[in-house]
C-alpha cells in the first residue's frame, strides 16, 4: 500500500490560494495584453480634413469630482498650435465646488489663447453649466437639462441607528466645531448656522461669475439662481447660454469662431496618458469615482441633485 501523498492533499489551502493566484495574474496579464491595444489607439483620433486646422474636442462627464483631467487636456490643447480651437462636450450634473471652479478657470484661461466652445449634451447643469460659463459660446439643445445655480452639502444623522445597534463614537477634538457634521448626533442650530453662511458664499461666487460671463445684472442671475433646473430653451430665453446646436454645430462654430479655412476641420482628442485596468473595466466615470472613494464625505457641491 502506498502511503505517500501528494502535496496537494497534505496542503489544500496553500494549494487553493496557489491556483487562485495564478489565475489572476493570468486574468491581469491578459487585460494588459489587450489594454496595449487599447492605448496605442487612445491616442489622437481624426476625422477627415486638413492637419493645419485641428480642432480639440475635450469631453466632460459624468460627476466632477476631481479636475486634473481636464485641466490636463486642456492644457495640452492650449499649447499645441496646431489646434486652433477647442469644444468642450459636457454632459454632467455637476460636482464638487472646487473641481468645477477649476475647469471654469482653465477653460477661460485657455480661451483668451484660442476660441473654446462649450456644447450640452443631454445634462449640463449646476457645476457641468459653471464649466461652461469659460467659453466663448455655449451651445445646447432645447430639451438639454441645465442650470441649477446653487451650492448643496448633505449630511447624514445616523444617532437613532447607532443607538438600536450600540455604537458609541467617542470624539477628542481640539475645538468646539471640529466635528461640525458629525453623523453621530443631531447638528445644532449654531452648526446650521456656520454651514448655512459658507455655502451662502459659496453661493455668491457662482452667481457673480454666471453675471460676469452672460453679462446679466447679479439681481437678475439671483432671481434665476434657486437651484431649479433649466430646459435649453429657457435657458436660451433667460440669457444663459447663446444658440441650440448639436456637437457638429458647435464644431461648425469654433471652426469659424478661429476663421480656419472652409471644409472639414480635423477633430482630436487627448491621448490617453496611461492604461488603466479599472478605468478600462468600469469607464472613466466609474473609475474617477472609485479612486476618490477614501475622499469621499460631506462636501461642498455644485450638483443638481435630489437630497436624500
Amino acid at each position: 500500500m502506498n502511503d505517500k501523498r501528494s502535496f496537494r492533499q497534505d496542503h489544500p489551502v496553500l494549494t487553493g490560494i496557489f491556483f487562485l493566484a495564478a489565475f489572476f495574474l493570468l486574468c491581469w496579464g491578459g487585460l494588459t495584453f489587450i489594454g496595449s491595444f487599447i492605448s496605442d489607439s487612445g491616442g489622437p483620433s481624426f476625422l477627415a480634413g486638413s492637419s493645419s486646422s485641428q480642432i480639440g474636442v475635450i469631453e466632460l462627464r459624468g460627476l466632477i469630482s476631481t479636475s486634473e483631467k481636464t485641466i490636463r487636456e486642456l492644457t495640452e490643447f492650449r499649447q499645441d498650435r496646431s489646434i486652433k480651437a477647442i469644444v468642450l462636450r459636457i454632459d454632467s450634473p455637476g460636482g464638487a465646488v472646487g473641481a468645477s471652479q477649476e475647469i471654469f478657470n482653465e477653460v477661460a484661461r485657455t480661451d483668451l489663447k484660442k476660441p473654446v466652445v462649450a456644447s450640452m449634451g443631454s445634462v449640463a447643469a449646476s457645476g457641468g453649466y459653471y464649466a461652461a460659463l469659460g467659453a466663448r459660446r455655449i451651445l445646447a439643445n432645447p430639451g438639454t437639462l441645465t442650470g441649477s445655480i446653487g451650492v448643496i452639502v448633505k449630511f447624514a444623522n445616523l444617532e437613532k441607528i447607532f443607538d438600536k445597534i450600540g455604537y458609541e463614537s467617542v470624539v477628542i477634538k481640539s475645538g468646539r466645531m471640529k466635528d461640525l457634521g458629525s453623523s453621530a448626533r443631531k447638528m445644532t442650530d449654531e452648526e446650521k448656522n456656520i454651514l448655512q453662511g459658507i455655502i451662502d458664499n459659496v453661493y455668491q461666487q457662482f452667481v457673480k461669475d454666471v453675471s460676469i460671463s452672460r453679462n446679466l445684472p447679479v439681481a437678475e442671475v439671483e432671481t434665476l439662481a434657486d437651484g431649479r433646473i433649466y430646459s435649453g430653451e429657457q435657458a436660451l430665453e433667460s440669457g444663459l447660454i447663446d444658440q441650440f446646436g448639436n456637437f457638429t454645430d458647435a464644431l461648425h462654430l469654433a471652426a469659424q469662431l478661429a476663421q480656419l479655412e472652409p471644409g472639414k476641420p480635423t477633430v482630436v482628442y487627448p491621448s490617453e496618458k496611461n492604461f488603466s485596468i479599472l478605468r478600462y473595466l468600469v469607464g472613466e466615470e466609474g473609475s474617477t469615482l472609485w479612486e476618490n472613494i477614501p475622499l469621499q464625505g460631506a462636501f461642498l457641491s455644485y450638483e443638481w441633485s435630489v437630497a436624500q
